[in-house]
């Protein structure tokens, strides 16, 4: 607990990236009103995968962890990014 070192993000960053996931979302809405067909579940999900690495990086602050932590993370998503795609073609495929 010695070597921890305190970061500090500014209010500016949190308003920057709240209006970004409030623009995402609106975003995520308005795609979802277009039928696009299949593509529509697509653009929502890389919508929803942009959404949260806002918060992981910002909010649950990985950006200032250390190395390992984060290829934890980024693991995980890429297996849940291959559980989704492979949900997904069962899904196209049916």
């Amino acid at each position: 607990m010695e070597n921890e070192t305190n970061h500090i993000i500014p209010y500016r960053t949190y308003l920057y990236v709240l209006a970004g996931l409030i623009v995402a979302t609106l975003t995520s809405v308005a795609v979802t009103q277009i039928s696009l067909g299949t593509l529509t579940v697509a653009i929502a999900l890389f919508i929803a995968a942009l959404k949260s690495s806002f918060v992981l990086r910002i909010f649950m602050h990985l950006k200032y962890e250390n190395r390992m932590f984060s290829a934890a993370v980024i693991a995980v998503t890429m297996l849940i990014a291959v559980v989704i795609i492979i949900t997904l073609l069962d899904y196209l495929f049916r």
